[in-house]
């Protein structure tokens, strides 16, 4: 690989766009992006990515290739699909993928780009879109190390807490576990909050008693107090299908391991019926509707 790689971006969403803008801000390198909409490469345009109209363009320009897409299937298509990674990459190119993925899958794909002398690293991230916009994301990676000594410059370009889990698919099984206990989590504070008011508690009261006790989390001070307590679940967050999808891919990889995860498989289930009630693209939280509704 050069001393000066060029960075491609394919996947300019909620996440991807501002992860692809802080790195062609911090990384002093050249960035080509590619998105399948136009409008994420006017954005960042003004601040220096190169947009390119085809992801084989994309392929071809880069040296380290991030990746930024909705799930498993979108990354299958990238990598095996006509005119993808596997096709148009070469030896010694590295593709770093941020998507959420199954781990099955994850090593199944890096052996395969193995075969052709590229190296992968999965590197799902974690946190807020306004962590991706701050550039304080966590950053989960599986990989080999040398090929994480490699590109850690540049994720530090859009995160704050990089963790080494070792070999590839680690990284993705860090991030599902990370958001299957988030998910279970506010379940249960979605609880909390319902049986609280039925029981005539003010909400507030509730939820500040709880984040000075031994009931405090990052998903009480986030999405308990900000989210389930105002009762605002905004669309272009981290949705209820995607939050489903997440936890799928949990316990694809529970049923692997030969756990029963029955905590796992009870918030799969009030997702379920979340996405029947017709909120599937807010943000998760919304699962407090269902619970409220028929007294869960």
């Amino acid at each position: 690989m050069a001393d000066d790689p060029t960075l491609g971006f394919v996947g300019l969403g909620v996440m991807g766009e501002p992860m692809c803008r802080n790195l062609a801000k911090k990384s002093g390198r050249t960035v080509v992006g590619h998105d399948v909409r136009v409008e994420p490469l006017g954005r960042l345009g003004r601040h220096g990515v190169e947009g390119v109209e085809t992801l084989e363009k994309a392929i071809e320009r880069a040296d380290i290739l991030f990746l930024s897409l909705p799930g498993g299937e979108q990354l299958e298509a990238v990598i095996e699909g006509p005119g993808g990674i596997l096709e148009r990459g070469r030896r010694g190119q590295i593709v770093v993928d941020h998507s959420t993925a199954p781990v099955e899958l994850t090593r199944e794909l890096a052996g395969k780009l193995k075969e052709k002398r590229i190296d992968y690293l999965d590197a799902p991230v974690a946190r807020t879109r306004q962590a991706a916009q701050d550039g304080t994301l966590a950053i989960m990676v599986g990989g080999k190390k040398t090929t994480f000594q490699k590109v850690r410059r540049y994720l530090k370009c859009v995160g704050t807490d990089i963790t080494y889990c070792g070999g590839v698919g680690n990284g993705q099984a860090v991030k599902l576990l990370n958001n299957m206990v988030l998910v279970e989590t506010v379940a249960a504070l979605a609880d909390a909050l319902a049986i609280g008011r039925r029981a005539g508690l003010d909400g507030e009261v509730l939820f500040q008693a709880l984040s000075k006790g031994s009931a405090d989390s990052f998903a009480l001070r986030n999405h308990g107090l900000k989210s389930l307590l105002p009762g605002e679940y905004p669309e272009q967050a981290f949705s209820t299908a995607y939050a489903l999808k997440d936890l799928r891919y949990a316990l694809e990889l529970a049923r692997d391991v030969r756990i029963d995860a029955r905590l796992a498989k009870e918030a799969e289930r009030i997702l379920r019926k979340t996405i029947e009630a017709g909120l599937g693209d807010n943000y998760f939280p919304a699962l407090l509707e269902v619970i409220e509704d028929v007294g869960e």
